[in-house]
């Protein structure tokens, strides 16, 4: 077999250099969408947990509609209570009840005049305050509404 001059040269796959300028541009890249995605993340589990406060907070006000009074505790909404629920249609939530992104359990008060609730999650830390995904995500609610 003869080879041609010209084209005796096959190309068998990349340079060093080549695959250094690839590596540097996917780091290049990484660098500017990594941190937006990151951010991103925490304000859909922001998100998140004001969904599911807000469906929570309406099936309370449902519970009220029909017993006369606020549950004791937010299970009330999946069961029964023993007590004092003359008039409940439930159960009000048809999944178990939800945590919050952070695997938390929201945090449910009645006030001590039975006139309003507070619906809560502790964000990431799941302690009070805090800023940025740490902090506080609900509020007070209040039947003149």
């Amino acid at each position: 077999m003869k080879r041609l001059q010209g084209h005796s040269r096959i190309r068998r796959g990349f340079t060093l250099i080549e695959l250094v300028v690839v590596i540097l541009i996917l780091a290049i890249l990484a660098a500017l969408v990594v941190p937006r995605v990151v951010t991103r993340t925490g304000d859909a589990k922001r998100a998140k947990a004001a969904s599911d406060i807000s469906t929570l907070r309406a099936q309370v006000q449902l519970y009220k509609t029909d017993t006369g009074s606020f549950p004791e505790s937010l299970q009330d909404l999946r069961v029964r209570p023993s007590e004092g629920a003359d008039g409940w249609h439930g159960p009000y939530l048809d999944k178990e009840l939800p945590t919050d992104p952070w695997g938390n359990e929201y945090d449910y008060v009645v006030s001590s005049d039975s006139e309003d609730f507070t619906i809560i999650s502790y964000g990431a830390d799941g302690v009070s305050g805090g800023d940025g995904d740490n902090s506080d995500i609900g509020e007070n609610i209040n039947e003149a509404q």
